[in-house]
């Protein structure tokens, strides 16, 4: 291809390099870069605002494995981008936001979309954030950025560019180079001896083992070990796995039992604030961590054995030196039943009237279905009671914890699995901040059915207020009528006042063509 300029090029690129879609939002600062988007063979997905355009790339990150990608304005473009960013960055997800810059922001004030600092603002919400100056530095940071989406630990890239380099004319990009690929694990790292040692072995999948689910499950079983789950790695453990724990690990009781492991192995997760909502993981024996990044193994929970290694080449490695026979523990399925059973009464009389509506959905719900989940105290409840049947399907927003994530986030599943089930769940107050996406969903007619729970307050912040012994103040807001304002985007409706008129809602939304929104109010029986 002959000189063109650098915006037309750097769609080109993308489409070499495996990108099929881009979320975003064309402007006059940056409208070079959509010159060859469909010159490329490139999808390009209209958002109705930035926020929307990151937290979709996000969710077609999360269903496809593969990075999500957005372009996105100067200034208040990347700015509204921003907490998308910072959400795939706590939850490790791979995004490439691809924004236009001003070409001078020093010696000229009072410009259009003038940020003082545009590549610091996104450094402070992503892996790295760099300005590209010329087209040979633009080409090198997406190489650079593809290469470390397959290796390391995923994470959103920002690369930014001025206006004149885009508009400028470039040669095209340098032939894809090599494929990259993530090193498996040299052995077992001595710790199929500690295991043969152990007589109450446990282990803890995070989200970093849940593309080796078949392993971890196999090594549960071949080690007669216990088990727990993060959020993140809900479905790595069959659900009737008898020493499974479930994602209990929040539970303050949850310590107890992993007290009495005589060895905690973790694997593919941080054991973080909001995997655990305590200090301490609560052993007492010994702890191997393994990880793919040497952050996490120098962490506050001080590991005795670490293992910088990818989840899956790991746990290949300690299943071929285990020996065949499988290991015996002192762990007995009557314990881990007592502790499920518990745990779950716990979150009822917490959550007063939601586990029936949960139990409900999780019967309707098809098996493979993606779920995208909002910060909602549905969704809180949910993630802890419903054992996922396949690992990797259930998205919520863990660490950066933003609301109005759930929608947007759907719709990128859907658009990267056209041929398969996926649901939002959000809440009345976090619909609200991404509604607009709605119009997307609408537009593409993407058949999507978004449950509403609706509880006519802020219910977490009110529960949290009334703990604190603070008056609850600004928990309850007005709400509009949901399934006229749905109508009105030209989605299909429902209100359900029974579990059953639940299910059956469902069932219809997802055979619908095009959304349906499903308004549901506590107190549903």
């Amino acid at each position: 291809m002959s000189q063109r300029p650098l915006g037309a090029q750097i769609s080109h690129m993308l489409k070499d390099r495996g990108v099929e879609v881009i979320f975003g939002i064309p402007g006059v600062h940056n409208q070079e870069m959509y010159r060859g988007i469909e010159e490329a063979g490139l999808t390009h997905v209209l958002t109705r605002h930035e926020q929307g355009a990151g937290f979709m790339a996000d969710g077609y990150a999360r269903a496809t494995g593969r990075p999500g990608v957005a372009y996105v304005i100067t200034g208040p473009g990347l700015c509204n981008i921003m907490t998308p960013m910072g959400q795939t960055y706590s939850d490790s997800v791979p995004m490439l936001v691809i924004t236009s810059c001003l070409d001078d922001v020093t010696a000229t004030r009072g410009q259009l979309h003038q940020m003082l600092d545009q590549e610091g603002a996104a450094a402070t919400v992503c892996d790295w954030s760099q300005t590209a100056r010329t087209h040979a530095q633009a080409y090198a940071l997406i190489d650079r950025a593809f290469a470390e989406f397959a290796v390391g630990r995923n994470r959103p890239k920002h690369i930014t560019v001025p206006i004149s380099v885009l508009e400028a004319d470039a040669p095209p990009a340098p032939p894809k180079a090599a494929t990259f690929r993530r090193s498996a694990a040299e052995g077992a790292f001595g710790i199929d001896a500690l295991l043969a040692a152990s007589k109450r072995p446990m282990f803890i999948f995070g989200g970093g083992a849940k593309a080796a689910a078949g392993q971890a499950a196999l090594l549960a079983e071949r080690t007669g070990a216990a088990s727990f789950t993060t959020y993140a790695g809900r479905g790595i453990m069959p659900p009737e796995s008898p020493l499974n724990f479930g994602s209990f690990l929040a539970r303050p009781s949850s310590a107890d039992m992993i007290a009495k492991a005589d060895l905690v192995i973790a694997i593919g997760t941080e054991l973080s604030e909001v995997d655990l909502w305590r200090d301490d993981l609560g052993h007492t024996g010994q702890l191997v961590r393994v990880d793919i990044d040497p952050e996490v193994l120098a962490d506050r929970h001080a590991a005795d054995v670490v293992a910088l290694a990818d989840a899956g080449g790991f746990m290949t490695a300690l299943l071929a030196a285990l020996p065949e026979a499988a290991l015996q523990s002192e762990w007995t399925p009557q314990e881990v039943t007592a502790a499920r059973t518990q745990w779950r009464a716990e979150i009822d009389a917490e959550r007063p009237g939601l586990l029936p509506v949960i139990d409900a959905l999780r019967e309707v719900f098809p098996a493979q279905a993606y779920v995208y989940t909002d910060m909602t105290q549905f969704a809180y409840a949910a993630k802890e009671v419903w054992d996922m049947p396949v690992a990797g399907h259930w998205h919520h927003p863990y660490g950066f914890g933003t609301l109005g994530y759930g929608l947007p986030a759907a719709i990128g599943g859907k658009i990267a699995r056209p041929e398969a089930d996926v649901i939002a769940i959000a809440g009345d107050y976090g619909f609200q901040y991404s509604l607009q996406e709605l119009m997307v969903a609408v537009e593409l007619s993407l058949t999507l059915p978004i449950i509403i729970w609706d509880n006519g307050k802020l219910g977490e912040i009110e529960d949290s207020m009334i703990r604190a012994q603070i008056a609850p103040n600004a928990v309850i807001q007005q709400n509009p009528n949901f399934v006229q304002l749905a109508a009105a985007y030209g989605a299909a409706t429902a209100a359900p006042k029974t579990l059953d008129a639940l299910q059956d809602a469902v069932r219809a939304a997802l055979g619908a063509k095009g959304p349906t929104v499903i308004h549901v109010t506590a107190g549903i029986c």
